[in-house]
């Protein structure tokens, strides 16, 4: 399992990180749901808008077509005008993952099974 990490800065006098997050999952996981060899994501951030995201790929090289094809590039370019500098990308073999059992955050603050 590979693993690419985008680490990004929102301006959040253009976007709430709330809004951003919303337009991520409109915009961009559904299509990231369709790439061959996608394994899932996880999104970190901060209330000042800084944060990373994990995408986790079957393979090295499915996780880098989607640069190649010009896929990763389309989906940063509908946060554009949003970020304080270009995000930075890397990409990782995953060694070891640990997870616990998935929650998500629900509107109230909760967490819930997800």
């Amino acid at each position: 399992m590979y693993a690419r990490v985008t680490q990004f800065d929102v301006d959040t006098v253009a976007i709430s990180v709330e809004a951003a997050l919303l337009r991520f999952k409109d915009l961009v996981l559904p299509e990231l749901r369709r790439q061959p060899g996608y394994e899932g994501a996880l999104l970190l951030r901060t209330p000042e808008g800084k944060g990373l995201l994990l995408t986790y790929w079957s393979s090295e090289s499915a996780a880098r077509a989607t640069v190649e094809s010009g896929f990763y590039a389309a989906q940063i370019g509908k946060f554009l005008t949003f970020y304080r500098q270009p995000p930075g990308r890397e990409h990782y073999e995953v060694v070891l993952r640990d997870l616990p059992a998935a929650t998500i955050p629900t509107p109230g603050g909760t967490e819930g099974p997800g």
